[in-house]
Order: C-alpha cells, then sequence, then structure tokens
C-alpha cells in the first residue's frame, strides 16, 4: 500500500517523552487535502485533521489508524494553507486512549481542534 504524506513534512519534535509528544509542522497550500475544499477560501477539512492526528499517534505511539471510538472533539477554528501547527499528543495506554490538541505555533491560544479517542495499539491487530 502506497502511504501519501498529503505534503505535510519534516515535523519537528519539540519534545517527546514515552507517552507524549508536541510536535510542529507546516501544513502547505500543496496539500490535497486543500483540493476541492471551498476553491475561493481554502480551508482543512476536520476529517483532514483528524487523518494527521492518527498518523502522528501511530507514528509515535504504535496506535493502529483504525479509531473504534471518539470520546469527544472539538473544531475550534478553520486552518487555511501553510499554517504552521503545533500539536500535542499524549497516549494514556492504560485507558487506551489518545488526546490531542492542534494549535497554532504562531499565535498563542488559538486553538484549531482537541479532543480524544480510543485507540488499539498495532499488536493488537
Amino acid at each position: 500500500m502506497n502511504f501519501n504524506d498529503h505534503d505535510i513534512k519534516n515535523e519537528e519534535v519539540i519534545s517527546k517523552e514515552e507517552n507524549a509528544v508536541v510536535l510542529e509542522f507546516v501544513i502547505p497550500a500543496s496539500c490535497d487535502f486543500f483540493d476541492g475544499h471551498f476553491p475561493q477560501y481554502k480551508l482543512l477539512p476536520a476529517v483532514a485533521q483528524f487523518e494527521i492526528i492518527t498518523r502522528f499517534s501511530r507514528k509515535y505511539f504504535g496506535t493502529q489508524r483504525y479509531v473504534p471510538n471518539i470520546k469527544r472533539i472539538k473544531f475550534s477554528a478553520p486552518i487555511k494553507p501553510d499554517t504552521k501547527i503545533h500539536l500535542e499528543l499524549t497516549y494514556k495506554k492504560e485507558k487506551g486512549s489518545v488526546t490531542f490538541n492542534m494549535a497554532d505555533a504562531n499565535v498563542e491560544g488559538k486553538v484549531y481542534s482537541s479532543g480524544s479517542f480510543a485507540v488499539l495499539s498495532e499488536t493488537q491487530a
């Protein structure tokens, strides 16, 4: 199976612990997630935000991409092309969940989305 990174490359790890990671990365205008989503006013769809979050959860915590349950999720602000994102992920292995906070890396206090979802480890596949 081919992997599509959607032009979101070279994330910078700001901090990493066993069950927590803080990343910063840019969602470039070339990202195919923006294709066809409001052509005159491009926005990153909510489902694309969640795809990015689950991809990084898998990469850093070894969780499956399959999400059996979304416990809570809130989309607070639209994300435009070329936005630098600050993403905090915390894996609660004992609870089988990941919490996240996706915010603007350049505007303090501007949160794009937050929430938590159930996960399965790759070994549960």
